[in-house]
């Protein structure tokens, strides 16, 4: 009976099209004869009754997607894969890489960007490995320089050769790789010195090819080499003197040690900040790009604020050696699918291509402010047909989206074919943010990819150090599919909702228990919570200090009483607010002149009231 059961034609199709829920081999394994024949007798009847209702089997595939155990770390994902925590709470994890011997090599990072928080003892490296192949990382061991040699860690990790190359500060350097220990134990070799650190993206993520060439990213120090930076009407330094050691990919030999940067390895430019690297099957360069910030705060004359949280694309590039991808005098218009030339050198809000229409253009464009941390294309024959050789790219998510909603926070995949674009991506994990998606409050940020030897996929945070470890279970000929209740986030994308977002009050605090300051109204104190959230003249507020006002990567905690940038007086906060901040010392995010929104002199006074109360607020 069983037998037979096993192999009715109807269970074997929810076997092999229902991404392995029902496994046989294991329920030969485990389950007694009785209850095998319970299960069997009840996929039966199921089918059964799906026939009898006139149901199509077309439809039960997006049931079966969620047929994982567990749930999946709390991600959602492309049918057919599945997802368990494989190590959490490991400092903020950047990239990755799974060496030969089936560890998972990890670089952390520190600082400024993370509010200069404590990170865990020992070195800023992490060797991880699953001794008891059970999905989960049982043996972490943390190797490399750490605070007390002064270090604060990095971004970029690789292998090549028998090595494993990591950025620590301003350096590439190489460990050789015990046969006994999954961590090196031996002191590294500097491979490579005196990389330009500072301004707005001082990491070196990097790649190498077999023959040893190592691709490095010199993110820019600017956004978009204004005489001052992010600056209101400040423009364009010409030439762009940052282009010379920065705003590039740079190549040196991955083979020799103590190596030396200068501006004469530049390998191509133009590129504001190419965190991701990898090589498809063919051996071409791919490399992401951030694309620039605040085109409507900088320049509110020729920007719409939509426009200004739209604009511009985020780019898949594919470098050859001196290729110019354009900037700081261009950035991609995903609306118009063109590079367009940029304010700061004569642009005039998306009409005049010049100088733009000579530079290379991009494989595959995304939505404004996504933040690509990591690219990962997997030519490995263990991965499914469908996703071999396309690209993965890790959305790191928007902080400078407002005054409409955040959006990233995600892993899209784009298909790729002979070095182009071939067709849509869709977003393959989605989840991480959890209820709040925007970066004082998400619950974890993609950071980094690496694909596994058994055709695994890993997903770092740079939040609280959470890998996840993704595998596929579905039929081998699936297609590309988005992750279930993403397949609309696009054209949300085009289409915003609400700026107060669409979980109830959006994480926002009751106005009606704060303090009034001297002077001020209940009704100013209502206006000036509006115009932080952006629901009153575009107030931009939300965006870098979270919608709790608690601070986020890009600006500081309001709702305590630490001054930061005044005495912390009604009137010392509308200086602050109308003057803006153009050289914060803790923070990365410039702010500018009124946010960069059309404040009055009214809205000013709002705004100032409520930043007042929230941080004069009783416990």
């Amino acid at each position: 009976m069983l037998k037979r059961a096993l192999e009715h034609p109807a269970f074997r199709w929810l076997h092999l099209k229902a991404d392995k829920m029902l496994d046989i081999q294991r329920c030969r394994a485990s389950l007694t004869r009785k209850t095998a024949h319970t299960f069997a007798h009840d996929a039966l009847a199921a089918t059964a009754l799906m026939l009898g209702a006139g149901l199509s089997f077309a439809s039960a595939p997006a049931a079966a997607a969620n047929a994982c155990p567990g749930d999946n770390g709390g991600l959602k994902l492309s049918p057919g894969w599945c997802a368990t925590i494989f190590a959490d709470k490991l400092g903020h994890a950047r990239q990755m890489v799974v060496a030969p011997n089936g560890v998972l090599y990890i670089n952390t990072w520190s600082g400024v960007y993370y509010d200069n928080d404590k990170p865990p003892a020992g070195g800023f490296l992490l060797a991880l490995k699953d001794s008891k192949e059970t999905g989960h990382a049982d043996i972490v061991k943390r190797f490399g320089d750490g605070i007390a040699q002064g270090s604060a860690g990095g971004t970029g990790i690789y292998y090549y050769n028998g090595g494993l190359y990591a950025e620590e500060n301003d350096k590439i350097v190489r460990f050789a790789l015990p046969k006994d220990a999954i961590a090196p134990t031996d002191t590294y070799k500097i491979v490579l010195s005196g990389m330009p650190l500072g301004g707005d993206h001082p990491m070196h993520p990097f790649i190498i090819d077999k023959s040893g060439n190592m691709f490095i990213d010199m993110g820019t120090a600017t956004n978009s080499c204004q005489g001052q930076n992010r600056v209101q009407n400040s423009p364009g330094i010409k030439p762009c003197t940052e282009l010379e050691t920065r705003g590039g990919t740079w190549r040196y030999d991955a083979n020799k040690t103590a190596q030396k940067f200068s501006p004469a390895e530049r390998y191509a430019t133009g590129i504001r900040n190419g965190e991701g690297f990898s090589f498809d099957a063919a051996g071409r360069l791919y490399v992401t790009q951030h694309g620039r910030d605040q085109l409507w705060q900088n320049w509110p004359s020729l920007y719409n604020p939509r426009q200004g949280a739209e604009l511009p694309a985020e780019l898949l590039l594919q470098p050859n050696k001196g290729d110019d991808f354009g900037w700081p005098e261009c950035y991609y218009d995903g609306l118009q699918k063109k590079l367009i030339l940029a304010p700061e050198y004569g642009g005039d809000g998306g009409k005049t291509q010049g100088v733009c229409a000579t530079k290379k253009l991009p494989v595959a464009f995304f939505p404004a402010h996504w933040a690509p941390n990591d690219l990962l294309i997997d030519n490995d024959a263990k991965v499914p047909a469908a996703y071999r050789g396309g690209a993965f790219l890790a959305f790191h998510g928007s902080w400078n989206r407002a005054p409409l909603p955040q959006g990233g926070y995600n892993v899209v995949f784009q298909p790729l074919k002979d070095g182009k674009a071939a067709g849509d991506f869709v977003i393959f994990a989605d989840g991480f943010a959890g209820q709040y998606v925007e970066p004082g409050r998400a619950a974890f940020r993609p950071s980094g990819l690496a694909a596994g030897l058994d055709g695994a996929i890993y997903i770092s945070d740079d939040i609280h150090g959470r890998i996840w470890r993704l595998t596929y279970h579905g039929a081998p000929d699936a297609r590309v599919a988005a992750a279930p209740g993403t397949e609309n986030v696009i054209a949300e994308a085009n289409n915003p909702l609400p700026p107060e977002g669409i979980h109830p009050n959006a994480g926002r605090v009751d106005i009606a228990g704060l303090p009034l300051a001297p002077g001020v109204t209940r009704d100013q104190l209502a206006l000036g919570e509006r115009i932080f959230h952006g629901e009153v003249d575009y107030g931009t507020c939300a965006g870098c200090h979270g919608s709790d006002a608690k601070g986020t990567s890009q600006g500081p905690n309001l709702t305590t009483p630490k001054k930061i940038w005044s005495d912390g007086s009604l009137a010392g906060l509308e200086k602050t607010i109308t003057d803006g901040v153009p050289k914060p010392m803790n923070y990365p995010g410039v702010m500018p002149a009124k946010g960069g929104a059309p404040l009055t002199s009214a809205d000013i006074v709002a705004v100032a009231s409520y930043v007042w109360a929230l941080s004069h607020q009783k416990d």
